[in-house]
């Protein structure tokens, strides 16, 4: 038998030895710099976000919630924890909220025919009560809910304490006749005392967009025009608008036509070329109007987003569609 070959290996001076070993650190450590590196990364997301905290912090911010976005458990509890978020570095949210899925949901159940004219919900007898019941008893305390569980202090408030209102009819925007819409309202003034002693007490008020009229009947109010007019009188720095689009398209059909930015004058033209329409000619004019009462920017995101709310407040670039007054410095 041949005898078996012996490998002699250098050691680090060169001279025979023994087979190096493994050093058997290598791989911990190369996690470790991963690890250190992922952290400086987001520390550095905290520092960008800094003079943005320093900019808003004890300044008001509506956020209103509404559209599919609402539907989805995940996405709903992940936008309000950033909302508890937002308190918790100083910001003072107040959230309005709509509820139309829900509310038509209920209403076929029931068999009521669910009907809009203009973008405003045809709002009968009965359905005035089933508007008031879903409102109050499953959007505002799901969302209190969830705002909780993320360690908030929430508290739900009814846009019938808050919210004045009378009937309105609707215009049609092509013929301009007047139209019957039931029990909708027109909010004709705002008591803000409720929010603000939520706000100074350490809550998050959560409104529901209802009104009361001077002989105590109930009002189902647009809950955009509810936002902003619930902005305007608290003096909000800023009134974000959380929906299932990503913001105002140029082109209905394609998602990546968003229109970054849109100043007030523009808008006549942009109803007249249909870029405005339907649902979103309410929101709109109480956009308008917020801005005309000193609210400095309204924002419309995407929902659908993670985080889609604090990337707009957070970031330079934002995300969706802000619109300005014509002599808004950029």
């Amino acid at each position: 038998m041949r005898p078996k070959k012996r490998y002699i290996f250098p050691n680090y001076r060169g001279a025979p030895g023994r087979a190096p070993k493994r050093r058997k650190n290598h791989h911990k450590r190369k996690d470790e710099k991963i690890k250190m590196k992922d952290l400086i990364s987001k520390a550095d997301v905290l520092v960008e976000a800094l003079p943005y905290i320093q900019k808003f912090r004890n300044t008001i911010m509506v956020i209103k919630f509404g559209g599919s976005a609402m539907e989805d458990t995940e996405l709903v509890a992940g936008a309000m924890r950033d909302v508890v978020m937002l308190e918790a570095i100083g910001i003072r949210p107040v959230v309005v909220h709509g509820g139309g899925k829900a509310i038509s949901a209920e209403l076929r159940k029931q068999n009521i025919p669910v009907r809009f004219v203009n973008g405003l919900r045809y709002t009968c007898e009965k359905t005035i009560g089933i508007v008031d019941d879903v409102l109050h008893n499953q959007v505002n305390k799901n969302l209190v809910r969830l705002g909780e569980e993320a360690g908030g202090k929430l508290r739900g408030i009814s846009g019938k304490q808050v919210l004045k209102a009378k009937k309105t009819l609707s215009r049609n925007p092509e013929t301009g006749e007047m139209e019957e819409v039931g029990f909708v309202g027109e909010i004709i003034g705002v008591n803000p005392s409720l929010i603000l002693e939520s706000l100074n007490a350490g809550f998050i008020p959560v409104v529901t967009p209802l009104g009361t009229g001077d002989d105590g009947q109930v009002y189902n109010i647009n809950a955009d025009t509810a936002a902003c007019q619930v902005a305007a009188a608290l003096f909000a720095r800023k009134l974000v608008f959380i929906s299932d689009v990503p913001g105002i398209l140029a082109d209905k059909e394609d998602e990546t036509s968003v229109i970054n930015t849109i100043r007030t004058d523009e808008i006549d033209e942009l109803i007249h070329r249909k870029v405005l329409s339907g649902g979103m000619l309410p929101k709109i004019a109480g956009c308008v109007a917020a801005l005309q009462a000193g609210i400095n920017k309204v924002h419309l995101i995407d929902g659908r987003i993670k985080h889609s709310l604090l990337l707009e407040i957070f970031t330079g670039n934002g995300v969706g569609t802000q619109i300005v007054r014509p002599d808004s410095i950029m």
